[in-house]
């Protein structure tokens, strides 16, 4: 299975870098992760286990994986390796590269690139490549849209300079109107003769 795309994620990349390394906005992110742990010690390689109730098609399973960073060009890209199993319900590993870039480095959007490859087992794999790749879109979708609503919340966007309300445009009736009743305004506070 292959799934790549692009996401614009309203934060400036290192922002976004920040986000994507911050277990508990992508837990809160990933729909049905119930723990999403840093264990190890190497910086360089940050390795994460992770605990995600998953329901693809008529299979519904809790898998516990894990994932492994490398290849850490922050703010910039890194590759991720994961693998879990679900028990009887089967088993996936697969590689993604992510990537961030942005116009400027201090300003947004930033837009996400990713590309994953991905191959299940089990009774995942029995009910059919298109279901799969149905759901994992799906899980995809769900992803960024709680991603982008967490850092929406994280960083919310300063406030744009309002120009000053404009005057409506006054309709020819308007106007002559003001202009009427400018000029009974002046006759009758005029103190002399017409």
């Amino acid at each position: 299975m292959n799934l790549t795309g692009q996401e614009t994620l309203p934060v400036t990349q290192a922002q976004a870098w920040a986000a994507l390394n911050d277990t508990e906005m992508l837990k809160a992110s990933i729909t049905g992760c119930e723990s999403l742990t840093a264990v190890g010690d190497n910086p360089a390689e940050p390795e994460y286990e992770a605990l995600v109730t998953v329901a693809i098609g008529p299979v519904k399973a809790k898998f516990k994986g894990k994932l492994k960073l490398s290849d850490l060009q922050a703010p910039s890209s890194y590759q991720l390796a994961f693998e879990g199993s679900g028990g009887a319900a089967g088993h996936g590993k697969g590689t993604a590269q992510v990537r961030l870039e942005s116009a400027a480095p201090d300003a947004a959007p930033t837009q996400l690139h990713y590309e994953v490859q991905a191959s299940v087992g089990g009774k995942i794999a029995q009910i059919g490549s298109r279901l799969v790749d149905m759901a994992a879109q799906k899980m995809a979708a769900d992803f960024f849209a709680a991603f982008n609503a967490a850092l929406q919340a994280k960083y919310p966007a300063a406030p744009l300079e309002t120009a000053p309300p404009m005057a409506k445009p006054q309709s020819a009736w308007q106007k002559f109107l003001d202009w009427y009743l400018g000029w009974l305004g002046r006759i009758f506070t005029s103190k002399g003769p017409l």
